[in-house]
């Protein structure tokens, strides 16, 4: 689900966004600009209703919501993610297996790369002659961490795009997890 965007204060229930657009205006402050705030940061959008499909009130109930439900539920809905093996869901579906299947995941020694690096979240964890590279690009730009050559060649185990080697950037908000051992 991504964050609905309220066209106006009225939408919002959460409190503490209604008593900020109260001082904001009692202050004669920018009312546009806080809304578009509250678009991004409010904790309403955490609060809309789970979109389960693509019916009436995105299938959460047959009766009125306490707030909307984001429009985009027809495109977006849990269903919509159950029949598409690229989703969001299949991908923690696997990263879920992966955990259950390679013991390094959870139990394996971290070893933390690339610690000043603000774009590219990066590290390794080994457990009994296995290693697992884990690489995260929290950007929405490509990403090309300096590596160390010796992950050339290594198996990738999982990612959220189409294949691409261990020496290939990283797409924007790309995650890949390699192993070698």
């Amino acid at each position: 689900m991504t964050n609905a965007h309220f066209e106006a204060i009225a939408d919002y229930r959460d409190i503490e966004s209604l008593n900020r657009h109260a001082e904001v205006a009692a202050h004669g402050g920018d009312l546009d600009a806080l809304l578009a705030a509250l678009r991004a940061q409010s904790r309403d959008n955490a609060r809309t209703p789970v979109q389960w499909d693509a019916t009436a009130n995105a299938g959460f109930t047959t009766g009125t919501p306490w707030i909307a439900v984001n429009p985009n539920y027809h495109e977006i809905n849990a269903a919509a993610q159950h029949d598409d093996p690229g989703s969001v869901f299949h991908f923690y579906r696997r990263l879920i297996e992966l955990r259950h299947t390679e013991p390094a995941v959870a139990l394996g020694d971290f070893t933390m790369l690339l610690p000043d690096d603000e774009a590219v979240y990066a590290f390794v964890r080994r457990l009994e002659g296995t290693e697992l590279l884990v690489l995260g690009n929290f950007t929405g730009v490509v990403q090309a961490p300096a590596l160390d050559d010796a992950w050339a060649g290594a198996e990738l185990v999982l990612g959220n795009y189409p294949a691409a080697g261990v020496d290939v950037a990283l797409r924007p908000w790309e995650s890949r997890v390699y192993r070698r051992g």
